[in-house]
């Protein structure tokens, strides 16, 4: 029996169970930016505020997160919406990525949103294959953006139309 994973916009409550996520999540393998460690809910809070990402979870427990934020301050930019999604390491294989995504793109089709992008290392192939399935394309590539482990990394620039 497959359990029911539920999707909401991020509430001031979820902050420990999202900063846990990041901590476990985020780290040298899959950003060039290294461990994600908030100093403080308050630090959190303030990178991420309530409703600036969708939660998804299973039963009562936040098992993922999908942020969004416009690229730009600029009103000409405003069409896009830039994405990070994380999973908390026990919960991969169970639908909340999909879950998650297909709640984004519900939310940003009623706020006339065109286009979604994210950022995706090279030497991340699952997060890519992740991100073709649900329709994303590669629309550049910065080769060798980045050296991590002892090698170069490219950083993919991938979009899909809402």
């Amino acid at each position: 029996m497959k359990s029911e994973v539920w999707t909401r916009l991020s509430e001031m409550r979820d902050a420990p169970a999202l900063m846990e996520i990041d901590r476990l999540v985020w780290d040298e393998r899959n950003t060039p930016a290294g461990r994600l460690v908030w100093n403080s809910r308050e630090q959190f809070l303030q990178s991420c505020p309530p409703g600036s990402q969708i939660v998804a979870g299973i039963g009562g427990r936040i098992c993922g997160y999908i942020g969004f934020k416009p690229p730009t301050p600029l009103p000409s930019n405003s069409h896009v919406l830039d994405l990070n999604i994380a999973i908390h390491p026990e919960c991969h294989r169970m639908g909340i990525g999909r879950a998650l995504m297909e709640a984004l793109l519900a939310l940003a089709a009623q706020q006339g949103v065109r286009k979604l992008s994210l950022r995706v290392l090279a030497s991340n192939p699952g997060a890519v294959a992740f991100y073709e399935s649900c329709g994303f394309m590669e629309q550049g590539r910065l080769v060798d953006e980045f050296f991590m482990d002892g090698q170069y990394v490219d950083d993919i620039l991938m979009w899909r139309k809402v």
